[in-house]
């Protein structure tokens, strides 16, 4: 065997190993399934276009003037730097952990391919890699939204995104005349700049939600961001910002000692209850950046 069988035979190796040390997927919908299950929420699968989505709602829910859903962060998109995943349904559905604290109606929605690989022909590797945020996704996932919105009979909605899953809701909003507010957690809203922030490739495939910046004017939002979070943090949401005029700049929230995962789901009520207090004040949705609920 020369060097170089036995570099990329270790390399393999190692991939393995780790791949083998991971959830399964059976295991990764499990747990899902039993979080939903222990606040009374049951798995429903929407179709959506060219996919089906995985989303968590309450089995009977009652109508609703507002719903808030949260959408699902990129999941387990990639196994190392440079190897994407086989399947990108979450280790860790934080989403679901933020939406299951919600007082108010609320569902969970999940991104393409999360769940529920097997009956979505049409999941390639790119939809969770430099497609995640495609134009084919945007419209999957309203249509899911229309699913949502019906089954609670609601008027408007409020949407709530984690990561990935915030640049999903963004575009949403831009596009949809019913979102009243937004919500982002740790979100990369400017794709482009993060990706040049940190030498990746391009998402050549995806539409950046700071291009539709003009279309989130009429949108309350509410931004947070942890000061701690070296995996996408300010380098995606400043970019994302400071397109808009200043006096128009929708307010940030920045939680000084957060990092990307940590310390969202303990204090989501606080950070929600927040957020919703920011909106009703006097004039509080449009004047910028906002102070940290110092949590």
């Amino acid at each position: 065997m020369t060097v170089k069988q036995l570099f990329t035979a270790l390399c393999l190796s190692s991939l393995l190993a780790a791949c083998v040390q991971l959830p399964t997927i059976e295991q990764r919908s499990q747990q899902a399934d039993t979080l939903a299950a222990s606040h009374g929420w049951v798995a429903q699968a929407l179709p959506a276009g060219d996919f089906t989505l995985q989303a968590y709602l309450p089995p009977s829910p009652a109508a609703a003037d507002t719903l808030t859903i949260y959408i699902e962060g990129d999941g387990l998109a990639w196994l190392s730097s440079d190897t994407p995943s086989f399947d990108p349904t979450p280790l860790r559905p934080l989403a679901l952990q933020l939406a299951l604290q919600d007082p108010q109606p609320a569902a969970y929605l999940a991104r393409p391919c999360q769940y529920l690989l097997a009956a979505n022909p049409q999941c390639r590797q790119q939809y969770w890699t430099s497609h995640r945020f495609a134009a084919e996704v945007i419209a999957a996932a309203s249509l899911a939204l229309d699913s949502l919105k019906q089954r609670f009979q609601a008027r408007q909605l409020v949407l709530v995104g984690y990561s990935g899953g915030g640049a999903v809701a963004a575009l949403l909003a831009a596009k949809r005349r019913d979102v009243s507010g937004l919500i982002t957690v740790a979100a990369n809203l400017d794709h482009r700049a993060w990706t040049e922030h940190n030498a990746l490739t391009p998402l050549a495939g995806s539409l950046n939600a700071a291009d539709d910046w003009q279309d989130l004017l009429p949108v309350r939002q509410l931004h947070f961001v942890g000061g701690q979070d070296a995996q996408v943090g300010m380098a995606a949401l400043a970019p994302f910002l400071q397109r808009f005029p200043p006096a128009q700049q929708p307010p940030l929230s920045l939680q000084a000692d957060y990092d990307h995962h940590c310390c969202w789901v303990e204090h989501w009520p606080a950070l929600l209850q927040y957020a919703r207090g920011h909106w009703q004040a006097p004039d509080g949705v449009r004047q910028g950046a906002s102070k940290s609920p110092g949590l």
